[in-house]
């Protein structure tokens, strides 16, 4: 708005911000924009709140699903990150938390790619839990373990297959069922399943 007739409100007010040091006018706009940044804050607060909310019950529905999946067989258990560590914890409370460990150091050392880090890697797994008298020595026969011993000589990523596979027969057949029976897996899985009943008759 312009207006040169003498007496306008609009000339006055111009000539009034004229006169104004720029440090206020400079203020001013600061000020605007910070208020429009609280203005918007809540909002924007809100729709974060909401994802949150959604993700969080979406983890939820899907380790209840998974508790209940690992009871159909070990496979599942051995597939989810959560039931390996449920599981681990139940075996230290029988001290053979060993023959896990181990299948776990087997898995890891399969995808190893360099030789030389195969090797070394091969002795290592060899000395904790194979060997006789091992500081954490699994529980196979003596006829495994030596096949295990000569694969070493020229080791490859297959080397310990026979020994992994024996000790996950005996944890499938003796601990696995004993885990399932287990008060801290029955606890988990009520709460499982009354979060999946729960979820039904809400929908």
């Amino acid at each position: 708005m312009s207006c040169w007739m003498p007496g306008c409100p609009a000339l006055s007010m111009c000539r009034g911000l004229a006169a104004l040091p720029i440090t206020c006018l400079e203020r001013a706009k600061d000020l605007k924009s910070r208020l429009g940044i609280l203005l918007h804050k809540p909002e924007l607060g809100h729709r974060s709140g909401s994802s949150s909310k959604l993700q969080l019950g979406s983890r939820r529905r899907n380790s209840s699903q998974e508790v209940l999946e690992w009871r159909e067989s070990f496979d599942q258990l051995l597939k989810s990150k959560s039931g390996v560590n449920a599981f681990h914890t139940f075996l230290k409370t029988e001290f053979s938390e060993e023959n896990l460990d181990f299948w776990l150091a087997c898995e890891d050392f399969k995808k190893t790619r360099s030789k030389t880090k195969l090797a070394s890697k091969a002795n290592r797994i060899f000395e904790e839990f194979v060997q006789n008298e091992a500081p954490r020595e699994v529980n196979i026969d003596h006829e495994t373990r030596e096949i295990t011993r000569k694969n070493l000589s020229g080791a490859t990523s297959a080397c310990f297959n026979e020994a992994q596979a024996k000790t996950r027969t005996l944890m499938e057949k003796d601990s696995y069922p004993r885990f399932l029976k287990s008060a801290s897996y029955q606890d988990m899985s009520r709460q499982a399943a009354s979060r999946g009943t729960s979820k039904r008759s809400h929908t």
